[in-house]
């Protein structure tokens, strides 16, 4: 995952640029996907895009960078270091959406982009505006290498209602239709022992399958599966290796949570390292 070079030292290998809000409590948002990323041996850039006051039991107040910052982060970035991959997570109200779109069309119109469509706090907050979703839908989606969305935003998405998973197939099509190039359905709010996640493209439908951890330090898992699906493929991996490697890394982190807070705790993002002594 990462690079050695004559001197010994381990090099990052993958450059992602991350353009997302900031969580406080240090479980999800940019946090999060810079974790992710450096773990994972590729070199984590970013865009703030909010600013967000919570800790495991909420989120208590959000502060909006104004569109024009947002898209001058990105700009300095790409023209200096440059990236192999970008990805999307919290961005709030359409004017960002907006800013987003105008930079990656200007900047980076060939550079895969990997979105996670951020709607909803894991406590229940609303993280993007309601005039935002159609922003969404028509000045990202269309640019997307993939959508990773969960249940209720593939909902709000496809417009149409997910019971079962042959519904979150069909959801995964209609969101397709609006111009990714795949879809990531990822199974975690439907029910039973195992989940399915449903990689959608034009050609296929592979499923991804794990088991299904009974905890409530789940915070910060989609932000996580997305970023680190970015780091695969800014390193060379397939999009469906990408997403297989991804997702068994969150499954770990899952499974070994430090137990953190009174509410819907962070995962363990540094499992992958070696222990200190």
């Amino acid at each position: 995952m990462t690079d050695m070079h004559d001197d010994g030292m381990a090099r990052p290998r993958g450059r992602v640029l991350i353009v997302a809000g900031s969580d406080s409590g240090g479980g999800a948002g940019i946090q999060a996907d810079i974790k992710t990323v450096t773990v994972l041996g590729g070199f984590a850039m970013t865009a703030i895009t909010a600013l967000t006051a919570q800790n495991t039991e909420g989120v208590f107040g959000i502060h909006a960078v104004p569109p024009e910052f947002v898209r001058q982060q990105m700009t300095l970035v790409l023209d200096d270091i440059g990236a192999d991959v970008i990805k999307t997570g919290m961005l709030l109200n359409a004017e960002i959406i907006s800013a987003v779109a105008d930079e990656l069309a200007a900047r980076a119109p060939d550079v895969p982009l990997v979105i996670d469509p951020v709607m909803v706090a894991k406590g229940g907050a609303g993280l993007l505006a309601d005039d935002a979703t159609e922003a969404l839908r028509t000045r990202l989606l269309p640019m997307a290498t993939l959508v990773t969305p969960n249940v209720p935003e593939a909902a709000l998405l496809a417009g149409r209602p997910i019971e079962t998973e042959d519904d979150m197939v069909a959801a995964g099509r209609a969101i397709l239709a609006l111009g990714p190039k795949a879809v990531l359905m990822k199974g975690g709010h439907m029910t039973g022992e195992v989940v399915n996640d449903f990689l959608v493209t034009e050609e296929d439908c592979i499923t991804i399958s794990g088991p299904r951890f009974e905890t409530a330090h789940t915070h910060g898992t989609g932000c996580t599966l997305a970023s680190a699906i970015a780091t695969g493929i800014a390193q060379g991996l397939t999009l469906h290796g990408a997403c297989e490697r991804a997702r068994r890394y969150v499954e770990e982190a899952i499974r070994t949570a430090p137990g953190l807070g009174r509410g819907h705790g962070p995962l363990n993002h540094l499992w992958v390292l070696p222990k200190l002594a």
